[in-house]
């Protein structure tokens, strides 16, 4: 019987400034506050978890530096206690940070150093050890912002793929959250790891750029699921398209959701709300419930992050969740 969950790719510190509006070029605006947690995809969903306070093995994997920023990550890694056995460190790179300027109400803005992330390889995932704990599920994020990872060879193959497909062979469930980075080869990258891919979580912007569509609407379902169906058509096994008023799950028909309404002045920062979204599917998924329930206890996380500076301080346990 497997169980527990391994959550590899993108540690990041992220230091969010909030300001009151974006200054001209060359202008000056203050920072009213400052917070600093960390951030990334596979740390921010492996906390997630955490915090639902599940007991449900889980482990860190990912490549972080050995400065300040690196025992920033490790110390809320012990805090949560997640497993940090395959969280590597390395003297060569600096781990990874952005500066996040946070409009509270409106939009934030990053500004990313990748560090370590641009170094992690294949070598430093892995991924018969990590199955060999009876691991259920592997998530990766996000592709296209792992740049070893990322790198499409001749045969249209990359390092993630590699990993995601050694992940299905161990008898673990592959997910893969994507970014929206403006790469030049986004829609190629991803296109190597759909065949590998048993959950695909994405947003309105990524689903555009993966599949090489014009900007698409965050509320024109035509379009959301017409951009999903082409993904599946290239391997994904299952679609998850969030957008911040919706979402689609495609697998062999299409369901969509919406989250409950939340009052615009809770709304401190819209950092990790869709990490958190992701987690809550990640825990249905692990549990095998329904599509429904899975994508109620998303929206009700990302609902809970978006009322904290920081992208994981605000997720309660799970109990507050359900």
């Amino acid at each position: 019987m497997r169980n527990g969950i391994a959550c590899a790719g993108n540690w990041i510190v992220d230091i969010v400034h909030s300001i009151d509006a974006w200054p001209q070029k060359s202008d000056l605006v203050r920072i009213n506050h400052e917070a600093t947690g960390v951030g990334g995809g596979a740390a921010n969903v492996i906390l997630d978890l955490a915090a639902f306070q599940t007991g449900l093995p889980l482990y860190a994997v990912g490549l972080i530096g050995t400065d300040t920023h690196a025992e920033i990550c490790k110390t809320a890694c012990t805090a949560a206690n997640v497993d940090m056995r395959w969280l590597r460190q390395t003297p060569h790179h600096p781990t990874a940070h952005t500066q996040v300027m946070n409009v509270p109400g409106d939009s934030r803005t990053f500004f990313y150093h990748p560090g370590a992330n641009d170094a992690l390889g294949e070598a430093d995932i892995p991924i018969e050890a990590i199955a060999a704990q009876n691991t259920k599920v592997f998530y990766l994020g996000y592709p296209n912002l792992l740049a070893t990872l990322d790198a499409v060879d001749s045969n249209g193959e990359t390092p993630a793929a590699r990993i995601l497909s050694r992940a299905r062979a161990a008898g673990m469930i592959t997910c893969v959250d994507l970014v929206s980075a403006a790469t030049p080869h986004f829609a190629e990258t991803v296109k190597a790891i759909l065949p590998h891919t048993d959950y695909l979580f994405l947003n309105e912007i990524e689903a555009s750029r993966a599949t090489h569509r014009a900007e698409i609407p965050p509320d024109d379902r035509a379009r959301l699921l017409e951009a999903a169906t082409a993904l599946q058509a290239q391997g994904a096994k299952t679609v998850i398209l969030h957008t911040g008023i919706l979402a689609l799950w495609l697998e062999e028909t299409a369901l969509w959701s919406t989250p409950d309404p939340i009052d615009p002045a809770e709304i401190l920062s819209p950092v990790g709300a869709g990490d958190a979204f992701c987690a809550g599917i990640i825990y249905g998924i692990h549990e095998n419930w329904s599509a429904e329930a899975a994508l109620h206890l998303g929206h009700r996380a990302a609902a809970a992050a978006l009322k904290s500076v920081t992208a994981s301080e605000g997720i309660p346990p799970l109990a507050a969740l359900i």
